[in-house]
């Protein structure tokens, strides 16, 4: 639509030779005056406006994140919650401690108890169907450490690319690209596993598969029988104790020099809702065609995180070296006439939707940019220098990722159960392909007293 509207009488030359042209000023004395108008499109810009926030993630159990490293304090308003949900703040607590600070010698040594609150939407222990809002105050900020920082960027870090898309940036412990922004995210993850497990019997556990050049071969971990006992018996959260010392020292190699290295995180998901169904009267798979796949969702909601840098599912990458007949997984009805599959190199999703099999999927994280070398960079003038920076940073981020990674599974599945809802289960289902998953019978526990 045009912004302005301009008539101008259309006036054309007489020509001579025989074309309309010639007959244009006969036409326009026969036609009222003005005979012809043309939309001529003000030059004048329109206003743009841009909603480009990108701090709510979800749609239906949908969850904002606010504050900053050396802020205030830090939080979320997780909104779509179900009501009548047994929380308190202790529901968090646990996964908040999981991923606090100062935990150990191979982990950042600032100090914060990251004692979290709930300030709405949960009355007499229960939630009431309202936003929640949840914080967690700062109380250990040095923010004299970041003084360097405020002039010169640190290499691979977020500090340019703030300034070049913002013209502004908090200097202080790096603002929203602070890993301290996933407490908005661990938060409602651990109410999303409470209401996972509540309904669908669903369990949510990462690991650390890799240090540097540490390797956790895939066969060592059983992730049918894996506890979280294991992946906590110690501080690199490896459940296997050999590889765990050894990540360890690798660790400790580096921190010693001031410098730092990556890793791999892996993450299963054991009776995701398609699978566990006993408190329902039918299940599906999560997920959708095209572009809502489920892996599709999991993998933004792992990029999202900080320092990640790749994400497999399933065979992943070394899938492509494998034949069709060699990757593919066969199905089979098992001795309770549910369809499975003998192996499950397609991680738990097949066309996007998970089809029963554990979901296992690995997340890279990249060593961690803020470290005590010197480096060459330039300021925000413009001028080369060197910088050493200061401050209080993991050596290696994925030990303190292992929540933070089982936290974005959850607030996924969350979301994908609600949409399975919304979409599938306001009509009958069809009892030939669609029904509850059958369950061994379990026989009843003989208690003496």
């Amino acid at each position: 639509m045009a912004s302005s509207v301009a008539s101008k009488t259309f006036l054309a030359a007489p020509r001579t030779d025989g074309s309309l042209g010639s007959l244009l000023p006969d036409l326009r004395r026969q036609l009222p005056s003005p005979n012809v108008q043309i939309l001529i499109r003000s030059r004048t810009p329109k206003k743009l406006q841009v909603k480009a926030a990108g701090s709510t993630f979800g749609t239906y159990f949908r969850v904002t994140t606010f504050g900053e490293s050396h802020g205030g304090g830090v939080g979320c308003i997780i909104d779509g919650c179900p009501p009548r949900i047994p929380l308190s703040e202790a529901d968090m607590q646990v996964d908040l401690d999981r991923r606090r600070p100062g935990q150990s010698r191979i982990t950042t040594p600032r100090k914060e108890t990251d004692t979290c609150k709930i300030y709405s939407g949960v009355s007499e222990g229960v939630t009431t169907g309202t936003p929640i809002h949840v914080f967690v105050p700062n109380t250990d900020q040095r923010g004299h450490d970041y003084s360097e920082m405020s002039v010169a960027y640190r290499p691979s870090h977020a500090d340019a690319t703030y300034d070049m898309k913002y013209g502004v940036r908090s200097v202080q412990g790096g603002g929203r690209s602070s890993a301290r922004e996933t407490i908005g995210r661990v938060a409602p993850g651990a109410v999303a596993k409470k209401i996972l497990k509540q309904f669908a019997g669903t369990e949510i556990l990462a690991y650390v598969s890799q240090v540097h050049n540490v390797v956790l071969p895939e066969d060592v971990v059983d992730h049918e029988m894996l506890t979280l006992d294991q992946v906590e018996s110690n501080i690199v959260r490896c459940p296997d104790p050999e590889y765990a010392e050894k990540m360890i020292a690798a660790i400790d190699a580096v921190r010693v020099r001031g410098d730092s290295v990556g890793g791999v995180v892996t993450c299963i998901v054991r009776n995701c809702p398609r699978v566990c169904s006993i408190y329902l009267s039918h299940s599906h798979g999560l997920g959708s065609p095209v572009f809502d796949k489920l892996e599709a969702e999991l993998a933004k909601a792992m990029m999202s995180l900080p320092a990640t840098k790749g994400f497999e599912v399933g065979s992943g990458f070394a899938g492509t070296f494998l034949t069709g007949s060699e990757h593919n997984d066969e199905f089979y009805t098992d001795e309770f006439g549910n369809i499975r599959t003998r192996t499950n190199r397609s991680g738990g999703i097949q066309g996007g939707i998970s089809n029963g099999e554990i979901i296992n999927m690995r997340i890279a994280f990249k060593p961690t940019s803020t470290i005590g070398r010197k480096q060459n960079t330039v300021t925000r003038e413009k001028k080369e220098t060197e910088l050493i920076a200061r401050g209080r940073h993991d050596p290696c981020v994925v030990p303190r990722a292992v929540p933070m990674v089982e936290a974005m599974v959850a607030l996924v599945l969350m979301d994908q159960l609600m949409a399975q809802h919304a979409q599938c289960h306001l009509f009958p289902i069809n009892p030939d392909l669609q029904g509850t998953m059958k369950l061994p019978e379990l026989e009843p526990a003989n208690f003496q007293m």
